[in-house]
């Protein structure tokens, strides 16, 4: 058995996997924001403390991306053959300025394919929370990963 790789065969329902935290860092912030989601509450402090948030925050693209990072880097490797959907998305609380993020999942269900034997479905409880536990992001995110070789 490859010890590189989490296989679908070797996951069960109900298992835990703590994928890392993150802090977020005010240039980071804004210079993703500038690029890719250029709202004033993610990209200027001053209109920042104007806007419903009371001060800058993280995009939520800023989010996503913070997870696929740590979810890359989590060892041993899940065996991805390919992400197959994201539901139930939702963002209760802003990811603030300085915030510690960390990143949990469950696994929620598992579905061996009934026409490919080699791999299976797998669905994870995502959480993003912040150091004081507020919940920044949740999800359920669909995985098609191959089987132990």
């Amino acid at each position: 058995m490859n010890d590189d790789f989490i296989y679908f065969d070797q996951i069960e329902e109900g298992q835990v996997f703590h994928f890392g935290s993150y802090r977020l860092e005010r240039e980071e912030i804004i210079s993703f924001a500038k690029q890719w989601d250029p709202q004033p509450f993610h990209t200027d402090e001053e209109a920042a403390k104007q806007s419903i948030f009371g001060g800058l925050t993280a995009s939520s693209l800023h989010i996503f991306a913070i997870c696929t990072k740590l979810f890359s880097n989590y060892r041993p490797s899940f065996s991805i053959l390919a992400m197959l959907g994201k539901d139930e998305l939702r963002i209760p609380s802003p990811a603030r300025l300085d915030a510690t993020l960390t990143y949990d999942s469950r696994c929620i269900s598992l579905k061996p394919s009934s026409s490919k034997p080699d791999r299976g479905v797998l669905v994870l409880d995502d959480q993003v929370t912040d150091q004081e536990g507020n919940v920044v992001l949740s999800q359920k995110v669909t995985l098609l990963l191959a089987k132990s070789p």
